[in-house]
């Protein structure tokens, strides 16, 4: 028995009573498989099961490898047309100038404009971790900034050693 990958085909199809519609579209009413089979056969085509679920199925008559092709092609244009979102990191220190700030916020910017997440992550060393509101104020000003791009999906977060939050875009 060969793998299910798609809609029954001919002799596959199980139902005795089905909804049989010619080669150019036209609905040629409920007929028995046998009958619908004969057609198909006469054309030199192959019948379809188009639609399983209905009362009795609809089956078409088509060449089968021109349908597998037609499906295989509809796959590949909607698998073009989604965007995958992906998540940049851009890593900060409580100690970051201000110049290396506003480089870090051009970048954030850039990748909430291309429609990509941003995890933005400050990391402490050493003693710095006793003044975790010199991160906090950072990331909340960085939160601020960004605020006209994007929005925090979570409040700022402690993980071990550094604080996290990060900023989805915007629907548009």
């Amino acid at each position: 028995m060969p793998a299910n990958d798609g809609p029954r085909v001919n002799r596959q199809i199980r139902s005795e009573k089905i909804r049989l519609i010619d080669q150019d579209g036209e609905m040629i009413g409920v007929v028995s498989l046998l009958d619908g089979l004969r057609q198909a056969e006469g054309l030199g085509m192959d019948l379809i099961e188009i639609s399983p679920n209905a009362d009795p199925p609809v089956c078409k008559i088509l060449d089968s490898g021109k349908f597998k092709y037609e499906l295989q092609k509809k796959k590949t244009a909607a698998r073009k047309n989604q965007k995958i979102v992906e998540i940049k990191e851009i890593k900060l220190r409580p100690v970051t100038g201000e110049n290396d700030y506003l480089v870090k916020l051009r970048s954030a910017k850039k990748f909430l404009e291309d429609g990509d997440k941003v995890k933005v992550t400050l990391r402490f060393r050493g003693r710095e971790i006793d003044h975790k509101e010199l991160g906090e104020r950072i990331l909340v000003r960085m939160q601020t900034d960004l605020a006209a791009l994007g929005k925090s999906e979570f409040p700022v977060r402690m993980e071990g050693r550094q604080l996290l939050m990060i900023i989805a875009p915007l629907k548009n």
